[in-house]
């Protein structure tokens, strides 16, 4: 991880990255309001929510940094390192689960299948945010074991 995050740019994106899934998440799932002012509020019931919100968010940031340094600096196209995309894309999407206000507008457009939909997704969670941090963690380590494998000194 030093050698990735040694790179200021690898950091920033990192941080960016972090940074935008944790705020549209949090957005999506009520914790920051814009009206009538701007609120955030995270009740005592969800703190566990939340809290599942910031890990998907920062593995998130973590995993997406090291697959774009592989792929840019090891020379290793998105076919070897499609894992880590492929996780961080999987991983991400299940943490972005929650529907909040959103589910009224799929129950809307597509029936009882959206409110199927919905009452699922409401309803498992945060059962779907720890599969997203387990696929993330999955992901951060074969994303480790990859960079450290291709950055090894033959003789």
């Amino acid at each position: 991880m030093s050698l990735v995050f040694s790179n200021k740019r690898y950091l920033a994106l990192s941080a960016t990255i972090f940074s935008v899934l944790l705020i549209s998440l949090s957005i999506v799932s009520e914790f920051i309001f814009f009206s009538p002012n701007f609120l955030f509020y995270v009740p005592v019931y969800d703190i566990t929510n939340f809290s599942l919100i910031v890990i998907v968010a920062a593995l998130s940031g973590l995993v997406i940094s090291l697959s774009i340094y592989r792929i840019h600096m090891l020379g290793s196209g998105i076919k070897r390192s499609g894992t880590g995309f492929l996780g961080s894309i999987i991983g991400a999407s299940a943490g972005a689960c929650s529907c909040g206000s959103i589910g009224f507008a799929v129950v809307s457009e597509f029936g009882a299948v959206g409110g199927a939909a919905t009452a699922f997704l409401t309803n498992y969670e945060i059962p779907l945010r720890l599969i997203s941090i387990a696929i993330l963690g999955y992901t951060y380590y074969v994303s480790v074991k990859g960079i450290t494998t291709q950055c090894k000194i033959t003789k």
